[in-house]
């Protein structure tokens, strides 16, 4: 995980922290950017576009550099596609989409989106199995027109968005009333070491929506903060202008630094904003997404032990034939081996799915306790930047103000 602070990039883009540095001088690398978003269209049709700009030797890619224009509906694409096809892999979550006009557009919505996309491509990019993926070679290399013509041939689950996951994993979950009424008796695992993940999981949810939301708070105190300062600034140089004397002076100057420290509070709540909140908010999107991957195996687990229960029918039934010499007993054997294969595969497919997640869980922990020390470093070294800035822009006025002569 690359720890280095904000870089730019030729394009003048901010490069996001958080990014994983997937290059690797002295063997296979693959090391990818999301750069210079760009608005196009007009009105209800208008949307961001962004230039992915992929660096590789790997030989299953065209060359050592490419460069294609992707836009939103494409990084969904290549997340719903990941999330079917890798079962038990936790598949990195992707920023929600604004449908607020006023802010879709704003600078800094746009810059908050093309970090997390950065972050999410990324993060695909370093997993041992999602970059070995066929669709994250098409996302990557594919010319626009083929790119279209892959997400409009979507169907099934690859039409879903993000939010639909989450409901698939709440409609897992949610059987409390069927079950009450005596409709449907639950299929759930249970046991000890799935309990406490599923337990990890809740718990961290619950911790990182509430240090996020104190985050926002402290950007928001930031920037009214500021916004207070630089009106107060103003307003003391204005009252300059009616002293011709030494303190005339001093009020202009005064409102000279509060305008100055106003800057520095705009500044340090767009770091904060940036460094800090956003990878909360990421982690808090992150578990969302390990949730859906919890509903998937819910869901394994569940189709695992109905296809038990029916196989255990069928040879109930194809014992009865048997006594019997039923003329149904062919058909009944042909049924009751298809059964059978089908329930090795859901076994495996289940067992599979087991053994990836607790391969993620430990991952995914790693990863986040990395981010997790960058951002709160971050913070604590944003947060002395801007104490000592005020504290000396106010010491150096206070020999001014000293000098003022008192009657």
């Amino acid at each position: 995980m690359n720890t280095t602070t904000m870089e730019r990039s030729g394009s003048g883009t901010i490069q996001s922290p958080r990014s994983p540095s997937t290059q690797s001088p002295q063997g296979p690398y693959l090391s990818v950017s999301v750069t210079d978003p760009a608005k196009m269209g007009n009105g209800v049709q208008a949307y961001i576009s962004y230039k992915v700009i992929t660096k590789t030797n790997l030989p299953e890619y065209q060359g050592h550099e490419k460069i294609v224009i992707r836009r939103y509906s494409d990084f969904v694409w290549l997340h719903d596609r990941l999330f079917e096809k890798y079962k038990g892999i936790f598949i990195p979550p992707l920023p929600e989409k604004s449908t607020v006009e006023k802010f879709r557009f704003s600078a800094e919505f746009i810059e908050m989106r093309r970090q997390a996309l950065d972050v999410f491509v990324n993060r695909i990019a370093s997993h041992h199995e999602l970059r070995q993926s066929d669709d994250l070679r098409i996302f990557l290399q594919a010319d626009e027109q083929t790119m279209d013509r892959a997400r409009f041939q979507e169907s099934g689950i690859f039409k879903k968005k993000p939010a639909d996951l989450i409901q698939i994993f709440k409609d897992v979950q949610s059987k409390v009333s069927d079950v009450v009424l005596g409709k449907e008796k639950p299929v759930e695992e249970s046991t000890p070491e799935y309990e406490k993940m599923k337990c990890y999981i809740f718990e961290l949810e619950d911790h990182l929506a509430e240090a996020q939301k104190h985050a926002y708070r402290l950007v928001k105190r930031h920037r009214e903060l500021g916004d207070s300062l630089s009106e107060f600034g103003k307003a003391v140089k204005l009252l300059g202008t009616c002293e011709d004397n030494a303190l005339g002076k001093a009020f202009s100057e005064l409102g000279a630094k509060s305008e100055i420290i106003s800057i520095k509070l705009q500044k340090e709540a767009h770091h904060l904003l940036m460094s800090f909140e956003e990878p909360l908010k990421d982690y808090v999107r992150a578990v969302q997404s390990i949730k859906a991957t919890i509903s998937e195996r819910a869901a394994a687990f569940k189709k695992q032990c109905e296809l038990a229960e029916t196989i255990k029918f069928k040879e109930i039934d194809l014992n009865k034939y048997r006594l019997t010499r039923s003329e149904k007993l062919a058909e009944a054997e042909r049924e009751y081996e298809m059964l059978k294969a089908e329930g090795e595969e859901a076994s495996r497919r289940f067992d599979t799915i087991v053994r990836l997640m607790n391969e993620e869980i430990v991952r995914f922990q790693e990863q986040k306790t990395s981010d997790m020390g960058l951002a709160f470093h971050e913070f604590a070294k944003g947060q002395a930047r801007l104490a000592n800035g005020i504290a000396d822009a106010w010491r150096s006025f206070l020999p001014k103000l000293e000098a003022i002569p008192s009657k």
